[in-house]
């Protein structure tokens, strides 16, 4: 069936530079957004009886920004002031940017790495006296504790914050051409919301194994995948697609 409008469960791209704006443009379909998913705060009442002082550590490791967001709202409702010769480890260096948000950035000790959490090791390694805290969701990729168990690092997770299914009960129904996943977390909000939910003719695209594999846990048919060496990105994967299926369908 010819491909008209696609929903893609993130919330809607700030930038008009997007590139799900010129997949719509390119591929003259609908592309609406939704986020099937939120974060929500661990109440300070709830995180203290992890038993975790913010004190206790000098340096703190930052995957995203909302785990900059959470550590710093926790100090806050803790009543915990941050002191400022505090280290600070960042995934990217947009993320040590963000940090500005909170802190003098010029003023404090902040190093980055490229992208990935592997590439952050190599940073880390330089600094391995520190004691580091790393603030986290109660979803963590197992890659994290793993490489910095591995290298021996001194650290403990504090869990800040979880993400929760968000209500989708506006939305009505999810009648799209092609419902596009980011995390099993999304797959798991679908059906959350929409408990009869029936694939029917509707296309399955996903983002990584984990989806992929909660997708078909659920029951779904995945007709496109990402990334690929075809298609590194998620939009490229949708380009790809919906060109050949509405060629074939002229």
């Amino acid at each position: 069936m010819k491909v008209k409008s696609v929903l893609v469960s993130q919330p809607k791209p700030e930038t008009e530079k997007s590139p799900y704006f010129d997949l719509a443009d390119t591929c003259k379909v609908k592309v609406d957004f939704r986020s099937f998913i939120h974060v929500e705060g661990v109440p300070a009442k709830e995180f203290r009886l992890q038993k975790i002082n913010l004190l206790d550590f000098n340096a703190v490791i930052f995957t995203s920004r909302n785990a900059v967001d959470h550590y710093f709202r926790a100090a806050e409702e803790m009543r915990v002031k941050v002191p400022d010769d505090m280290k600070y480890f960042c995934i990217s260096e947009s993320t040590a940017f963000y940090l500005q948000k909170y802190i003098v950035y010029r003023k404090r000790k902040i190093f980055f790495g490229q992208q990935t959490f592997a590439d952050l090791i190599t940073v880390l390694k330089k600094q391995k006296d520190c004691k580091f805290l790393l603030p986290s969701a109660d979803i963590l990729r197992q890659n994290i504790p793993a490489l910095l168990d591995e290298n021996g690092f001194d650290y403990q997770i504090a869990t800040l914050y979880r993400t929760v299914c968000s209500d989708l009960s506006d939305l009505k129904d999810v009648n799209y051409d092609i419902l596009v996943f980011f995390s099993p977390s999304g797959i798991k909000s679908l059906y959350q919301n929409f408990p009869d939910f029936k694939q029917n003719n509707t296309r399955i695209a996903v983002f990584g194994p984990t989806t992929a594999q909660a997708a078909e846990e659920s029951g779904l048919n995945i007709d496109i995948s990402a990334p690929t060496s075809e298609a590194p990105s998620m939009t490229k994967a949708l380009e790809i697609y919906i060109k050949k299926v509405n060629k074939a369908k002229k």
